[in-house]
């Protein structure tokens, strides 16, 4: 099954089209790589999957263990590498509302964090840093 639909536009700047619910996305090359910055990179965008998808199986898991998950807000910061250009380090940091989470399932939630699809499905050579604060509320 097809899911997205990628369209090169030109001058470095593609969208992409997701088939079933029809949200657009746009990329454009970073300024350091001949592009104007106007958008996500596509190495922005691998660095974004995985912050989305760390705090969606937390999400998941929290709602499959009872455990009462308040908002996450993560940042991410993607360090690149030369010869050969490449992301070698993908840095998050999460801020995750406390709601009086005891110390068993604050570890539930990091080790599901660990278990995000993306992030097993990144190269083991780029070095994936994460970085939990759980604030009370």
């Amino acid at each position: 099954m097809i899911g997205m639909k990628v369209i090169y536009e030109g001058d470095l700047h593609c969208e992409a089209v997701h088939i079933k619910s029809g949200s657009v996305l746009t990329t454009d090359a970073p300024p350091d790589n001949h592009g104007k910055g106007a958008s996500f990179s596509p190495t922005d965008l691998l660095c974004t999957s995985l912050g989305t998808c760390v705090m969606t199986i937390m999400g998941i898991t929290a709602a499959a263990k009872g455990i009462n998950l308040g908002k996450i807000e993560a940042t991410v910061e993607k360090i690149m590498a030369e010869n050969p250009r490449r992301v070698a380090q993908i840095n998050i940091d999460l801020t995750i509302e406390n709601r009086g989470l005891s110390n068993r399932e604050i570890e539930i939630l990091k080790n599901a964090a660990f278990d995000c699809p993306v992030a097993k499905s990144i190269h083991p050579e780029i070095n994936q840093v994460f970085n939990f604060n759980f604030l009370p509320i």
